[in-house]
């Protein structure tokens, strides 16, 4: 069985790298300045107890060719989800067999990338992932968790027991660095998930952004409540179950955040992302994805958009990161 990780940034890496470091087969899939410092020099995956420089081969997604042994696991953002399934649509897979039947695992935040694929593959799985790493500099992970690097939660799409390939990939994931649990439906989980996901903006755009949000006052404590109450009503209002606080932190609690090699973790995913200067962040995908069941379902959403408007307003360089109140955000 080979790894195949589609997008090679903090949390492709963090598995990739440890899946490899652990005796895996791994091939990485990536693009721009980060795939090419890889291939120069190896992926340099800092961990708390040691920094590995790992020569996993990287690929583009031109060069990239598939076996039926392959294992997909998709780890780019939720934006770039339709581009890759767009480019595997068009990869050589050996013995004639059909590209939609090898497994695919989405290792991403948000709660449509699953749907999204299933158009595309038959084998779909959710992977839930608390998985602390940073990406900002090319060819470098920083995988901040200890004793292990995260926790995944991981199940076939649409709900069904656990299958054969699950509990292989299951098997090498906690053998490598990881803590992985299967779940018949693990799509609550990702719900749970995406109720956290809904602050990641807050980094970038609110003066006191980085301030813990689970612990956050005053007004940056009214956004974030405001986020996960609509999502909630949202939730509630499409009969989707979501696992409840207690139980997700239970499940997702394995590690600590610990500083590693110096550098302290001073953001989530959305801020990596503006701190690359990417063109795009995922913020459609999280408070969008809340904004646009609440117009499914007729529940109102009004600091989820509120948080989706000024979010573009960054990637179109219109407003400077942090530079807003929390109460901006609450006064539409």
């Amino acid at each position: 069985m080979r790894y195949v990780i589609l997008g090679p940034g903090a949390i492709g890496a963090t598995i990739g790298g440890r899946l490899a470091a652990g005796g895996c087969d791994v091939v990485l899939v990536g693009r721009g300045e980060h795939a090419a410092a890889v291939k120069r020099t190896g992926l340099v995956l800092a961990m708390p107890d040691r920094v590995a420089r790992l020569p996993i081969p990287m690929l583009t997604a031109d060069e990239l060719r598939l076996t039926a042994a392959d294992v997909l696991i998709l780890a780019v953002k939720s934006q770039d989800t339709a581009q890759m399934l767009n480019q595997l649509a068009a990869v050589a897979v050996e013995d004639g067999t059909c590209v939609g039947d090898l497994p695919v695992f989405c290792a991403q935040n948000g709660i449509a990338n699953e749907d999204a694929v299933l158009r595309c593959f038959d084998r779909v799985y959710g992977v839930c992932v608390s998985l602390p790493a940073t990406h900002v500099e090319p060819g470098v992970v920083v995988a901040s968790g200890s004793p292990v690097s995260g926790v995944l939660q991981l199940g076939r799409y649409p709900a069904s027991p656990p299958d054969d390939v699950a509990r292989a990939v299951a098997a090498d994931l906690d053998r490598c660095g990881l803590t992985s649990f299967l779940r018949a439906d693990v799509m609550p989980w990702k719900r749970a998930k995406l109720l956290s996901n809904l602050a990641n903006a807050l980094q970038v755009l609110c003066t006191d952004g980085l301030q813990r949000h689970a612990h956050a006052q005053g007004a940056l404590g009214e956004v974030v409540a405001r986020l996960r109450g609509e999502a909630s009503a949202c939730f509630a209002a499409a009969g989707w179950a979501v696992t409840d606080t207690r139980a997700y932190q239970a499940g997702t609690g394995g590690f600590q955040i610990v500083t590693v090699a110096g550098r302290s973790r001073s953001g989530g995913s959305t801020w990596q992302s503006v701190e690359r200067g990417l063109p795009t962040v995922e913020t459609d995908f999280l408070n969008g994805e809340v904004v646009r069941l609440g117009r499914l379902h007729g529940v109102p959403t009004p600091v989820n958009g509120a948080v989706q408007a000024r979010m573009a307003e960054i990637t179109r360089r219109s407003l400077s990161p942090r530079s807003l109140e929390a109460a901006d955000l609450l006064a539409g």
